[in-house]
C-alpha cells in the first residue's frame, strides 16, 4: 500500500522523508521531519501519532535505535504498524509488524532507509535506496530519484495515486512539504514537477520567513 524513504545529507544536516501510496492523501499521515532531529515515515496501517512520538524521543537524545524501543513500548497495535526512522547522526531504525499488509520489506544504509507493504516485489527498497546513493545535488532531488526508482523497481503491487515530498533544515518548519493527494496519473511525476518549481525559490521563502526586509521580489503585479 506504501513505499517510503527517509534520509539525512551528510553535508547539510537537513532531513527529508518522500513516500507514495495508493491511498489518498498519504504525506499528510505519514510523513515528518524535525530540523535537527530527525526524520520518520509512520505506514501501513497508519498511526499519525507514531511519526511525533518518535521525533520528540529523539529529540529528547535518543538514536533512531532506541527511539524506536519507545514508539514500540508507547505505540498501539504495532503489529499492525511500520516505521521508519533517521536520528541526527544518520542511523537507522525500522519497524515492520507481523501484519502488515502484502509483501513488505526495506533495505539501509547509513544515511537512508527505505521500505514498503504491499509491494510489486522484494527488490523495490533496495532499488530506492540504490537510486538514493547513486543520485548527486540537493537532497530533494536524491529522494525523487530514490522514489522514480522505486517506481521502475515495480513499485506497490497496484496503481499509486498519491506522493510527497517533505524537507527540513535550520528552521522549525518544513522547508518543504509538496504532496500530490491523488491522481490517476503518476503522484511522483506530479510531486517531482512541483519540486523542480519550488527548488531554485526554496531559500527565498525561508528569508521572507526570518526577515523580509532582505528578501528578493515577489515577481508579483504591484510588487517594487
Amino acid at each position: 500500500m506504501t513505499f517510503s524513504l527517509v534520509a539525512r545529507c551528510a553535508e547539510t544536516g537537513m532531513f527529508g522523508t518522500a513516500i507514495a501510496s495508493s491511498s489518498p492523501a498519504v504525506a499528510a499521515r505519514c510523513s515528518y521531519t524535525r530540523a535537527g532531529v530527525g526524520a520518520a515515515s509512520s505506514q501501513n496501517v497508519t498511526d499519525p501519532i507514531l511519526g511525533p512520538l518518535a521525533l520528540d524521543l529523539m529529540q529528547g537524545g535518543l538514536s533512531a535505535e532506541d527511539a524506536l524501543v519507545g514508539v514500540q513500548e508507547q505505540g498501539r497495535f504495532m503489529e499492525y504498524r511500520q516505521v521508519l526512522l533517521i536520528d541526527g547522526n544518520g542511523g537507522v531504525a525500522i519497524h515492520s509488524g507481523p501484519r502488515s499488509l502484502g509483501i513488505w520489506t526495506h533495505a539501509q544504509r547509513k544515511d537512508v532507509i527505505a521500505a514498503g507493504n504491499l509491494l510489486a516485489n522484494e527488490q523495490v527498497p533496495q532499488a530506492m535506496v540504490a537510486g538514493f546513493e547513486a543520485a548527486t545535488g540537493h537532497l530533494g532531488d536524491r529522494l525523487i530519484a530514490a522514489m522514480r526508482a522505486g517506481l521502475k523497481a515495480g513499485g506497490e503491487a497496484g496503481p499509486i495515486h498519491s506522493a510527497g515530498l517533505q524537507l527540513c533544515d535550520s528552521v522549525p518548519w518544513p522547508v518543504a512539504d509538496l504532496r500530490c493527494d491523488w491522481s490517476e496519473d503518476c503522484p511522483i511525476a506530479a510531486v517531482a514537477e512541483a519540486w523542480a518549481v519550488y527548488q531554485p525559490q526554496l531559500a527565498d521563502y525561508v528569508q521572507r520567513a526570518l526577515d523580509p526586509r532582505e528578501a528578493p521580489s515577489y515577481g508579483v503585479a504591484g510588487d517594487e
